[in-house]
């Protein structure tokens, strides 16, 4: 079985245009990475999403922006998956909250969608989180991490964002939007997805 490889380097590209994802990043990897620039940063273009899948996501991402700027690459992608959807809205969460990232629309069309579906067991769900580390040769390391819980309305809580506050984790009785920050960062899927791609390509840094 081939070794993952480790990052070795001292500066890192974060594919991403999103100006809050950078700090974010930077502060679980902070350990390992001296210099975060984000593709928006760089100038870099925006690839059109157009995998299907999470990881898939994450790898296009990745992948361009290693190539654009001739550095290692991580990128994310990441969403929720509804079981009683059929796994949607899944890489099209964000999209579900339309242009203006309203996910008060994006809950309402789980909630809508739900109780137009036959099986009302359908409430199972997952957080789900893959990051792509890739570099300029075009090798990339992927992990994926989850949350797994159901779906609940009406929506409870303000902390958190996106579908928060829908989203009961197994184990909780609360939502996570209702949840205290550091317990969330602690459970969630994005946590759990960075410590398995540390465990994978940062260990020897």
């Amino acid at each position: 079985m081939t070794q993952p490889r480790q990052f070795t380097g001292d500066t890192l590209v974060i594919a991403t245009h999103n100006k809050g994802k950078v700090p974010e990043i930077a502060a679980l990897l902070k350990d390992h990475v001296q210099n975060f620039p984000s593709a928006g940063e760089l100038g870099l273009g925006e690839p059109e999403e157009t995998e299907t899948t999470y990881i898939g996501n994450a790898v296009l991402k990745a992948r361009a922006a290693a190539l654009a700027s001739g550095l290692p690459a991580l990128a994310d992608d990441s969403g929720v998956s509804v079981e009683g959807l059929g796994g949607d809205p899944g890489v099209y969460s964000a999209r579900w909250a339309g242009p203006g990232k309203d996910f008060t629309v994006a809950m309402e069309r789980v909630r809508l969608g739900l109780e137009a579906s036959p099986d009302r067991k359908g409430d199972r769900a997952a957080f789900i989180c893959a990051l792509a580390l890739a570099w300029p040769d075009g090798h990339v390391e992927a992990v994926e991490g989850r949350l797994e819980g159901k779906v609940s309305f009406p929506a409870r809580g303000t902390n958190g964002f996106g579908y928060d506050p829908i989203f009961i984790a197994d184990g909780y009785d609360i939502t996570c939007g209702e949840m205290d920050p550091a317990l969330k960062h602690a459970i969630s899927h994005r946590s759990n997805a960075f410590a398995k791609l540390k465990a994978r390509c940062f260990t020897g840094s």
